[in-house]
């Protein structure tokens, strides 16, 4: 099959693999030669922007030269308006209506999930909960067996629950805050000390001061910034002492005296007591959603918006007339799902590359929860975004370049110190030694990851200096002190065989980089939902 054929196709990419004398003798010497040298280095920014004037001219060279990193795929850019569709008032109002009439006949059916189940568009319409787990709405009242509460109004959606059963189970949950006082060791001295200043903060709490302001300024460990709060605990999840005095507690409020436990001194407050009551809760949930006749009169402005309408100013226009907002997303690929404020569009996407062509409008497309109408307005063929396109993304590098040339030519032909060239530069500048750099060496300190700079550095004279040589992000002028070659040896067997293993391993990366950049493949997906 093709999975054989492409493992004997790579097998034979590795055995082209070859490393000669010569390279084995040379990596010998790019791990073992050293120079020592001293170096200035001038990055860009030290001198400013507004030095080097940047022309056209200018960015044109540099867009011809590095015209592959602007590879561009097809793409197509569209202005869209957009219909929300949403309940109307008198949607909510009916929504409303009928929820209280299913809220008389929850307070009598006995088969309180079925009910539920059958009425609600909620994903769990019968759940046991806590204390610790109870939704919002049921958590801060007393609720009794039987108890219907609601309707209520919950984001977006009406809400009605009833309280089936109420049942006792063994685990027991409780609710605290504290702030937590850290000894710096366990010697009975600075227990001590912690243990005072825990009691003191007790005392300020008992006199009146916030116990969550306390909190946030003493706390130690992660609840200090919510005021302490631990929210509910069930038995078992703290530790020892501390579960103990909350669970002990009759009453809420400010225990006594401080808590002693492994991690330190606890100020607790208990803001719920324990509880080992369980809930048998049914609800049933209506979301306000638009009914069919408010869906029907949204798409009938949408379609009268789309009607008759070809071009993009025409578009525009009509917009304008009509006091819609009109949306634009550039550079879509066939590939995408999502647009902008939009989310989910791929129907869109799917028009746009299926029957788009520039200044046609698209039917009404139907949406999540918009109706949508959009018309083409550009396209990039598949090749290289222009030199308009990317002018403001290249102006920054091509200001650098030229930061660098100026830089390289005040310091071309200069026989003073180092030192003394750095100071033309101000404090941006440094002077730099190294005495241990190699061939194989990836950065130097200032100047970073440069092969250019290492290059010339080996290619130098001893005590000599070099020109000023550009590096990425800045100059650099060498002096090169003194330059070790390391002394021939018999056999470079053991570099031969390591080159020879880097270019087998590699040889599997290089060959699908080469297939997919001669592939002539044209990604046409769009033409399938």
């Amino acid at each position: 099959g093709p999975g054989r054929e492409r493992v004997k196709y790579e097998n034979l990419i590795a055995k082209t693999a070859y490393v000669t004398e010569a390279e084995a003798e040379q990596d010998y010497h790019n791990q073992n030669d050293v120079a020592e040298i001293k170096y200035l280095y001038v990055p860009y920014f030290a001198i400013s922007d507004s030095t080097v004037k940047v022309t056209d001219s200018d960015l044109k060279d540099y867009y011809d030269k590095n015209k592959k990193k602007y590879k561009s795929e097809n793409t197509r850019s569209i202005s869209y308006v957009v219909f929300p569709v949403a309940a109307s008032a008198e949607d909510s109002v009916a929504i409303r209506e009928e929820m209280a009439k299913l809220t008389n006949e929850f307070k009598t059916m006995a088969e309180d999930s079925l009910f539920a189940s059958s009425n609600s568009d909620g994903k769990t319409p019968f759940s046991q909960f806590t204390p610790a787990t109870l939704p919002a709405a049921l958590s801060n009242r007393v609720l009794t067996a039987g108890e219907v509460i609601g309707p209520l109004l919950e984001d977006g959606s009406y809400t009605v629950y009833k309280v089936s059963k109420i049942t006792h189970d063994t685990v027991y949950n409780a609710k605290a805050s504290h702030i937590l006082i850290k000894w710096d060791n366990t010697t009975p001295e600075s227990k001590a000390v912690a243990k005072e200043k825990a009691r003191k903060i007790l005392k300020d709490i008992k006199n009146g001061a916030s116990f969550a302001e306390k909190a946030r300024e003493f706390g130690t460990d992660g609840t200090a910034q919510r005021g302490g709060d631990l929210g509910w605990f069930s038995a078992g999840q703290m530790v020892k002492p501390f579960q103990d005095a909350v669970f002990k507690a009759n009453k809420t409020g400010l225990l006594d005296d401080v808590i002693e436990t492994d991690f330190g001194y606890h100020i607790i407050e208990v803001t719920a007591l324990k509880d080992n009551t369980g809930y048998a809760v049914a609800s049933i949930e209506r979301t306000i959603s638009p009914s069919d006749p408010t869906l029907d009169a949204t798409h009938r402005t949408a379609d009268s918006f789309a009607a008759d309408l070809s071009g993009v100013d025409d578009f525009k226009a009509k917009a304008k007339k009509e006091n819609l907002s009109v949306f634009e997303a550039n550079d879509l690929l066939a590939s995408e799902r999502n647009i902008n404020n939009i989310g989910e569009a791929r129907r869109v996407i799917t028009w746009l590359f299926r029957d788009g062509k520039i200044g046609k409008v698209s039917s009404v497309e139907d949406l999540t929860d918009n109706y949508v109408v959009a018309v083409m307005t550009g396209e990039t063929e598949k090749g290289f975004k222009t030199l308009e396109k990317v002018k403001e993304e290249i102006r920054p590098i091509v200001v650098h370049q030229l930061q660098n040339k100026y830089i390289a030519d005040k310091l071309t032909g200069k026989k003073e110190s180092l030192e003394d060239l750095a100071k033309q530069f101000g404090k941006d500048a440094t002077v730099n030694t190294l005495s241990d750099l190699k061939l194989n060496t990836t950065t130097m300190p200032a100047v970073g990851s440069d092969p250019v700079v290492i290059g010339t550095v080996f290619s130098l004279e001893n005590g000599k200096r070099s020109d000023p040589i550009i590096a990425d992000n800045g100059v650099v002028v060498v002096d090169l002190q003194t330059k070790t070659v390391a002394p021939a040896v018999g056999d470079y067997g053991m570099f031969k065989s390591q080159l020879q293993q880097t270019q087998t391993s590699r040889g599997g990366y290089y060959i699908v980089e080469a297939l997919k950049d001669l592939a002539k493949i044209k990604d046409q997906r769009y033409k399938f939902f």
